[in-house]
């Protein structure tokens, strides 16, 4: 009677140990995910630094590790602190500006076509009549504030997550040999013969989104450095790094590039600041409609929908690190399942 139960015992007892680790790793989960994420996304990489350090893995693991540093921690503090640092500015200068009385609008809102003039008599109206002004500032002042904090704490939170995150996978990376094999072993008990095509499927799927994310941000941070280079916007480098990790965000890059068309209209150039404009609609957002879900879906057979999706649930569940954790958690889903049925798209010639 006791050998007929056996089996169900240690299947709980399983259960409840799982169950009990992950509610442990439950405020790491985000950034041990990630580093997961990364970990697979750079393994051959690794591999190769590993051969020309001649199996050296702690070594190696280091060196992989201060690129992670380098390549996105390093970037995503410094945006988080010129944003922080230019949002006081701006909102000290205003104030200051209204309680001196020399609040205006700019010259070149007249020149806009069409709408320049109603615009510029409306916002002349408007400071004029402090009582509306003022009226005016409180219906919106709180909102700006609720939404500036909440980017502030997600750009800050990311910075952790990705700290740990590169934390953790230096971890990864020195012990991933040991690591593989022990899953190699622990995955052929439970699934048996399809243990191989199993981890084939994560491993080129996680690969696929992570590329495709990565390679739409690179893309999008080259083009629009180069407009902002040819209508002599400062700080292109800076932009430029912004332009990359707000390409992660839907509706992220306009942020930038209308930003610097802003800023061109209140130095007087309109005719760059229109080029901004156009250059940003067509070319810096047309990246993100065209590369991205092309590469995306090459990698990961990841549908449009699926894509949108996972980036949207992600950041609500997990924060910044969402971004990559939501599309690769649904698409290494959807790939085990098209695994599992043997129902796959149909690719066009």
């Amino acid at each position: 009677m006791e050998k007929r139960f056996q089996p169900y015992s240690r299947l709980a007892a399983i259960v409840f140990l799982s169950i009990g680790c992950l509610w442990v790793l439950r405020p790491f989960l985000p950034a041990i995910l990630f580093a997961c994420a990364i970990t697979i996304s750079s393994w051959p990489l690794h591999l190769r630094l590993l051969a020309r350090m001649k199996q050296r893995e702690t070594l190696a693991a280091a060196v992989m590790t201060v690129s992670l540093i380098l390549v996105i921690i390093l970037p995503l503090a410094l945006v988080t602190w010129n944003v922080a640092d230019n949002a006081g500015q701006f909102y000290r200068g205003l104030r200051d500006a209204l309680h001196a009385g020399q609040l205006a609008p700019p010259d070149w809102l007249r020149q806009i076509p069409v709408v320049g003039e109603t615009l510029d008599a409306y916002l002349r109206g408007l400071i004029g009549n402090r009582q509306q002004l003022i009226a005016l500032a409180k219906r919106y002042m709180e909102p700006a504030r609720h939404i500036l904090l909440g980017g502030g704490i997600v750009l800050g939170s990311g910075v952790a997550q990705v700290s740990l995150a590169a934390f953790v996978s230096f971890f990864l990376y020195r012990d991933g040999l040991t690591l593989l094999r022990a899953l190699a072993v622990g995955m052929e008990k439970i699934m048996g013969e399809h243990a191989v095509a199993v981890a084939d499927t994560v491993s080129r799927t996680v690969r696929g989104v992570m590329y495709g994310l990565l390679g739409t941000a690179l893309a999008q941070a080259a083009v629009a450095a180069v407009g902002f280079l040819i209508a002599g916007v400062p700080a292109v480098a800076l932009l430029a790094v912004a332009t990359f990790l707000f390409s992660l965000v839907p509706v992220g890059p306009p942020l930038i590039w209308g930003g610097a068309a802003f800023w061109l209209f209140s130095q007087g150039s309109t005719g760059w600041g229109v080029f901004m404009l156009i250059w940003g609609v067509f070319l810096i957002s047309g990246v993100d409609n065209v590369v991205k879900p092309v590469l995306i879906s090459r990698g990961s057979s990841l549908p449009f929908l699926l894509v949108l999706l996972g980036v949207l649930g992600g950041v609500i569940a997990f924060g910044f690190v969402g971004l990559f954790i939501g599309p690769t958690l649904l698409a290494v889903a959807l790939g085990l399942l098209r695994n599992w049925t043997g129902v796959h798209p149909v690719v066009a010639a």
